[in-house]
């Protein structure tokens, strides 16, 4: 019954790494922009990356060259493939689709805690 459903998250130590899973819809999956955010305590919820339904991706500086999004059309999965985890990655990780004139679906979020 959830439009999306994420899975993955974790503790890990400094270094290490995650692979996070967003099951979505048939529909939304086609169509929509998948994405990854995320929010840490006391902080604003923020794009990690991002990924359109034709394959295109986007990053945060903070992100980019360690951690890779993308999609798995049979499954109708988009991943986060994280990797050289820092202490500042812990957030708690939300997928995320948009179509601009369709509007936008939330997963719950899965906790990423990345720490010693």
């Amino acid at each position: 019954q959830d439009q999306l459903a994420e899975s993955g998250g974790g503790l890990v130590q400094p270094g290490g790494s995650l692979r996070l899973s967003c099951a979505a819809s048939r529909t939304i999956f086609s169509i929509y922009t998948m994405g990854w955010y995320r929010q840490a305590p006391g902080k604003q919820r923020e794009l990690v990356a991002i990924i359109t339904s034709n394959g295109g991706t986007n990053y945060a500086d903070s992100v980019r060259g360690r951690f890779t999004i993308s999609r798995d059309n049979a499954k109708n999965t988009v991943l986060l493939q994280m990797t050289s985890l820092k202490p500042e990655d812990t957030a708690l990780y939300y997928c995320n689709a948009r179509r601009d004139g369709l509007g936008y679906y939330w997963g719950q979020g899965t906790q990423v805690t990345v720490s010693s």
